[in-house]
């Protein structure tokens, strides 16, 4: 990123810290059930059957009290997926999903209310996630007045403060967002989450339809909030500059599945999965001006048909014919590494980066 962003503040981070988030054996799948002429037609035998997408396979996640986890992936990965069941939005189809250790499907009717207010979403397109008949002042006050965290008569001030926050002049609350640029939109989705006081917050993409120079000011935004509020966050991004400077720790995701997950350090200095390497291989460095950079090889998989074996073996350089048949397992390739290649157990690679 060209534009400055301001360099994150240290926090304390370690096994010691309250899980927040655990994510288990969670999977997602989408079912387009046929149609009555296509039911027909596959009784009088056409090769006609429902399509499921598998859009979250098997993943286990767990985030932490305070800190930033940075989930990375191709488009059509299963990242928002993943980022929705986190969030409360979406049901998982297998697995379970434990808010401080609860799991939320067993919660009370307070209790799962409270649950989902403390984890909120920011989207990526704030024009389509935001109610475009309702006046800012509505879209941010509307939930808190429901639930309780102001009055009627407190309205316009919890408003006005909750629009400071997230850097917006209180005296656009009457507006409607199409009257926004685009980084006030995205603001404006941030005061949206913050006012119902949440302690977590999942980004989708949430600066990847704004300038440069815009989004340096959201995530120094993101960052302040952070100290502020002792938020956590979950950040999703194709965007691995961003991830770098944001994260703690990074978790790549590839068509469905977790292949790798380390430290943001950890990722970008040693990284273990042929794919985490192939990612980082093709972004640009100014001290590699002369070099010629390449995506990776291949196109992804669809999820209505994922390879079987490891799901990253037809576009992997060094895929042999384990890697076609079995599903790796994700190890522990080192302190706090986690790595889901056949790679790891060969005698003579020892865990190293290919």
């Amino acid at each position: 990123m060209s534009a400055t962003v301001e360099a994150p503040k240290a926090f304390a981070r370690g096994a010691d810290a309250e899980k927040l988030i655990e994510v288990v054996g969670v999977s997602r799948r989408f079912a387009k059930r046929l149609d009555f002429a296509g039911r027909i037609a596959a009784k009088l035998g056409a090769p006609l059957r429902d399509e499921v997408v598998h859009a979250v396979d098997k993943v286990d996640l767990t985030i932490r009290k305070g800190e930033v986890v940075g989930l990375v992936g191709e488009s059509g990965c299963g990242k928002s997926t993943l980022g929705r069941m986190v969030a409360g939005i979406l049901p998982p189809s297998d697995g379970t999903i434990l808010w401080k250790g609860r799991d939320r499907t067993g919660l009370g009717a307070k209790d799962a209310r409270a649950a989902m207010l403390q984890a909120q979403m920011i989207f990526q397109d704030p024009m389509s996630s935001l109610n475009p008949r309702l006046k800012v002042a509505e879209i941010i006050g509307e939930a808190p007045l429901y639930h309780g965290l102001t009055t009627r008569a407190g309205f316009s001030a919890y408003v006005d403060e909750q629009m400071r926050r997230a850097g917006l002049d209180p005296v656009f609350k009457a507006r409607y967002p199409h009257q926004f640029s685009g980084g006030q939109r995205q603001r404006i989705g941030i005061a949206r989450a913050l006012a119902v006081q949440p302690e977590f917050l999942v980004c989708d993409e949430s600066v990847a339809a704004l300038d440069v120079s815009i989004q340096a000011q959201v995530l120094n935004l993101f960052m302040r909030l952070r100290g502020e509020l002792n938020l956590t966050y979950l950040f999703i991004s194709h965007d691995l500059g961003v991830v770098e400077h944001l994260s703690d720790r990074v978790v790549i995701m590839y068509l469905g599945r977790v292949v790798e997950e380390a430290a943001t350090e950890t990722v970008f200095a040693r990284a273990n999965h042929p794919y985490t390497q192939s990612l980082l291989a093709a972004v640009p460095k100014i001290e590699a001006r002369k070099k010629s950079f390449a995506t990776v090889k291949g196109e992804i998989p669809s999820p209505l048909n994922p390879p079987a074996g490891c799901h990253f073996h037809p576009r992997c350089p060094h895929a042999f014919d384990r890697c076609r048949v079995e599903v790796p397992a994700l190890k522990e390739v080192a302190p706090g590494h986690r790595s889901r290649c056949h790679l790891n157990d060969l005698p003579d690679h020892g865990g190293m980066p290919v």
